[in-house]
């Protein structure tokens, strides 16, 4: 073996995923008598030890309000405080900290952009993109901008098969075009859009660039300043960390012409009766005391997951995707939604014996954690013409055997409900 296949063998030893799962204690609990089989982390990730103790040690020993204390446990909360907003900074690529704003998730974040941006600078007959396959956290904030503004939404359709076509967007965009405001990666279907090229095609026409990462952030790696975007946003408990912080990335130029989200202590510089000035970046957007514990948390989950590289977890949960759909593919009566090139590891699915309510009721009895429902996906579900569907969303503790006991549970589904 040359030098170089021997230093590339020691920095990526193979991914150990069982030696992963006993990194989290919650999947070594039983459900109804069964081990739990947890294929629900698009909803909400399951939390690492690393995660669950850095949030302990936080309130056993470092808790206290951050910034203004001149005490030492103050001092100590704020340094760890802005010590996970500058691994976030890492983590996206942006150029500076002050591009990190900490918000409660990432429907916080899209509110704050159109809140805040779009209401300074929006107005009657401006346009706004979407697409077909948004989660209703970026089509209702848009909506009451429009209805509130006189915009004009118009929205990307998608392929029967899921995908987003460049096209289909550029035949849209027009003069007014003022900014695209798209998922990086699909809840309902997995589909993961073109960003780079959505980038390339608003900018040529002036429009700015939102993107909904709520998905992606989990699973690839995410450059801000590689894509181009304006904006991006995520969560937190989607990401291995803890629920109640989330993340705003905006471009600082945009940011400081940007009037404040919402008003308080923390994002003032002065205040009088007369009148008041806003505090510098990021903290003019972080009104109040802010969710200290699980801002560290946060930081520390991207400590776990870059430790393991992102690039490695894509590829294993790849691997499980081609596995799972080939193994529920087989099944019959089953229907899977969202089958785009390049999809990453969601699996909405139905059944021809049973309403997705039923199905999931059914193999929770196997211990087996699937979502189901319209996903906050009304409009997707409307284009399939379903109310709802089945999701079996991968995280990076699942294995094969997880698969196995969904495809056994779904086996027990048609041995109920088999006509």
């Amino acid at each position: 073996m040359s030098g170089v296949a021997e230093a590339s063998a020691v920095a990526s030893p193979p991914y150990d995923v069982e030696k992963i799962r006993r990194d989290f204690p919650i999947l070594s609990r039983r459900v109804h008598g069964k081990p739990l089989v947890f294929l629900d982390s698009a909803a909400s990730a399951q939390k690492p030890r690393q995660v669950i103790e850095t949030v302990k040690q936080v309130y056993e020993e470092d808790y206290a309000n951050v910034h203004r204390g001149a005490y030492e446990l103050s001092a100590r909360a704020t340094a760890r405080y802005e010590g996970a907003r500058e691994t976030i900074r890492a983590f996206l690529n942006a150029e500076k900290s002050s591009e990190i704003i900490f918000t409660r998730n990432a429907t916080e974040g899209i509110n704050l952009v159109a809140n805040s941006y779009g209401g300074a600078f929006l107005g009657a007959g401006d346009e706004v993109i979407v697409s077909e396959l948004e989660h209703h956290s970026n089509i209702i904030p848009w909506q009451l901008l429009r209805d509130r503004q006189g915009l004009v939404l118009k929205v990307v359709p998608i392929t029967d098969d899921g995908e987003f076509r460049l096209e289909d967007l550029k035949a849209l965009i027009t003069p007014r075009t003022k900014l695209v405001a798209v998922a990086h990666m699909s809840n309902a279907l997995g589909t993961v859009l073109p960003v780079r090229e959505i980038v390339r095609l608003a900018h040529a026409a002036g429009a700015k660039v939102l993107l909904d990462g709520a998905q992606a952030a989990a699973h690839q790696r995410v450059d801000v300043r590689e894509i181009g975007c304006d904006f991006y946003v995520f969560s937190g408990h989607k990401l291995y960390g803890p629920s109640g912080i989330g993340v705003l990335y905006g471009r600082q130029e945009l940011l400081q012409e940007m009037p404040p989200f919402m008003g308080g202590g923390e994002m003032i510089g002065t205040v009088t009766f007369e009148k008041s000035t806003w505090a510098r970046l990021p903290h003019k957007f972080e009104a109040g005391t802010p969710a200290i514990a699980q801002a560290i948390g946060l930081g520390a989950a991207i400590d776990y997951v870059s430790e393991l590289g992102l690039d490695r977890i894509a590829a294993h949960e790849n691997a499980l995707l081609n596995y799972a759909t080939q193994q529920l593919a087989s099944i019959p009566g089953l229907r899977i939604y969202g089958t785009a090139p390049g999809k990453a590891g969601v699996i909405s699915f139905d059944m021809d014996c049973a309403h997705a309510h039923d199905l999931s009721t059914v193999v929770d009895r196997a211990g087996v954690a699937v979502r189901a429902g319209h996903h906050c996906a009304q409009p997707l579900m409307a284009k399939f013409g379903v109310a709802a569907t089945a999701r079996a969303s991968l995280g990076l503790y699942n294995n094969k055997a997880d698969i196995d006991a969904l495809v056994s549970a779904l086996d027990h589904v048609r041995e109920l409900f088999g006509r």
